[in-house]
């Protein structure tokens, strides 16, 4: 059955001005587009006040194992998601060697979680999208292929660097995922093993990825203190390699360097003079999230999560511990240092005896537990073997709007799912129609749109997504734009948004009057040539 879209306010994503119309959607795509169409037969949705616009991109999501776990992935749905990008901060599902599977898990557990619902032994990429597809999953997904498994696969997770056999198989490995589908490749350089390379070696495999014209997403070495050195080197890295650079979650951490955002600003504009692809994705939130483990010194880490839980139960490497988090490590992004103690909360852990801490700051863990802040986040870590999610506050609102509307930027949400997670994971596109264009004005909802859909499409060679266009894929968010808001807050993360009225996914309605239908109906999208598809 066809579907007819009639009286919408069509905004099409191309940052062009809205127009009334309706759409005819046949076979999971876009039949036709007109001032009025009349189809005899067709499921018609009445927009009349509504704005009709793509589906929006997540170009950053950590929807990695729920896919397979969970594959309606209704918090992405809800808010009018219909494409995400996984496989980020270099640490991801694959490609991932059978010996490696159990500290692999752990590794990843406190970003993407940990399930035994599954079966880990896929090995490559091709495998594991194979998996999503068979999952039937709810909306798009695409992935990267991650640093960190690369890195793993080919010399295992020592704190060294790699020899010229191991970087040409670290070439090879990464030419493998991009002929199974890759879109690109993704690197965190605050986790490990990402932590442990240098320029050299990323460039090398951005180079394979330059040839397919894919992207390199980074979570770049520093946000806080070293911030323009780690911008340099990323632009470095884009210079020496040919590939596109995406800076994800962008921001700039800590009131000390709110400073630097004046030249942060001069390096994108510079990098882009020089004929450098740059662009950047960021969510609408004063606060980030990720795996409470990224507080603690990077000689923790060396060797992965079970030698992080050796150190964690000798009391003097505690101290130790303390004692660089309290004084710096050249380097480094402190998490304690430019957030505070009192401004990380705990969003999750895996074990029913810590529960209680779900919701505390660090400084109220510490109260609670009747033990200092450090060593009652230290007892935390080991007894959760370092599986526990945090958020932190870093920045303000008017620098979330200044980098908002940079050119450079799409939305994302960068959502970590577990316990009780980010607000940003149920409400991030939402909080921009409503917040950010409704409320503040900083964005014009044409301009929003563009920055969720086509803007996103073009910067991961997205073919035929990201438009409203005769021909293009039905994947189709209609909101109301007096209502569309987040719901979510840190208190109360788990609320889905409001105003997202209908959600269309390949042409099938997966969300109804707010309500989700049930129905699945995304695919993965695999880079073939230089296009994603």
């Amino acid at each position: 059955m066809k579907t007819l879209i009639a009286n919408g306010r069509i905004i099409d994503g191309s940052g062009g001005p809205e127009y009334q119309g309706d759409i005819l959607i046949a076979d999971g795509k876009i039949e036709k587009i007109a001032s009025s169409i009349k189809e005899e037969g067709a499921k018609v949705i009445d927009a009349s006040g509504l704005v009709v616009a793509p589906g929006f991109i997540d170009t950053h999501s950590h929807s990695d194992l729920q896919i397979l776990v969970e594959p309606e992935v209704a918090p992405k749905v809800m808010q009018g998601i219909t494409t995400e990008v996984l496989g980020q901060d270099g640490i991801s599902m694959a490609p991932l060697p059978k010996e490696y599977i159990s500290p692999w898990r752990k590794n990843l557990a406190g970003l993407d979680g940990d399930s035994d619902d599954i079966d880990w032994t896929f090995e490559t990429t091709e495998n594991y999208l194979n998996m999503i597809d068979a999952a039937k999953p709810g909306l798009n997904e695409c992935y990267l292929v991650p640093h960190g498994n690369i890195r793993m696969e080919a010399m295992g997770l020592e704190n060294r660097l790699p020899n010229e056999e191991e970087l040409e198989k670290m070439r090879r490995i990464t030419r493998r995922e991009m002929e199974a589908g890759a879109v690109g490749l993704s690197t965190g350089l605050i986790y490990m093993p990402c932590a442990y390379s240098e320029s050299k070696e990323i460039i090398e495999m951005c180079k394979v990825v330059a040839e397919y014209d894919g992207i390199f997403v980074i979570h770049q070495r520093g946000e806080a203190d070293t911030i323009l050195d780690s911008m340099e080197e990323v632009i470095k890295i884009g210079r020496e390699s040919g590939v596109k650079i995406h800076y994800s979650h962008f921001k700039v951490c800590g009131k000390k360097n709110w400073d630097k955002i004046e030249k942060v600003v001069e390096l994108l504009e510079a990098a882009k003079a020089e004929g450098i692809r740059v662009s950047f994705d960021q969510y609408p939130y004063v606060a980030g999230s990720t795996m409470l483990g990224v507080i603690l010194p990077p000689w923790v880490h060396d060797g992965g999560t079970d030698k992080v839980l050796e150190r964690l139960a000798d009391p003097e490497l505690r101290r130790k511990m303390v004692y660089d988090i309290e004084h710096g490590i050249p380097g480094w992004d402190n998490f304690v240092e430019f957030a505070g103690l009192d401004q990380i909360y705990v969003t999750s852990v895996k074990t029913e005896k810590n529960q209680d801490a779900i919701g505390l700051s660090l400084t109220a863990l510490g109260e609670l537990r009747g033990r200092d802040p450090y060593e009652a986040t230290f007892d935390l870590l080991y007894e959760e073997e370092n599986a526990v999610g945090m958020v932190d506050f870093y920045g303000t609102e008017e620098h979330v709007i200044r980098f908002m509307k940079r050119p450079e930027m799409n939305a994302c949400t960068d959502g970590l799912l577990g316990g009780k997670p980010h607000p940003r994971v149920y409400g991030a596109f939402p909080r921009i129609l409503g917040k950010y264009v409704r409320e503040e004005k900083a964005l014009t909802l044409e301009e929003a749109v563009y920055k969720m859909t086509k803007k996103p499409a073009q910067t991961f060679n997205m073919t035929g997504r990201g438009e409203l266009k005769e021909g293009y894929a039905a994947d189709i968010c209609i909101f109301n734009p007096d209502t569309v808001i987040d719901r979510g807050t840190f208190v109360e993360p788990i609320r889905y948004p409001e105003g997202i009225e209908y959600v269309i996914v390949g042409g099938e309605v997966t969300v109804e009057h707010g309500k989700h239908t049930g129905r699945r109906n995304g695919r993965v999208l695999r880079m073939k040539g230089k296009e994603v598809i």
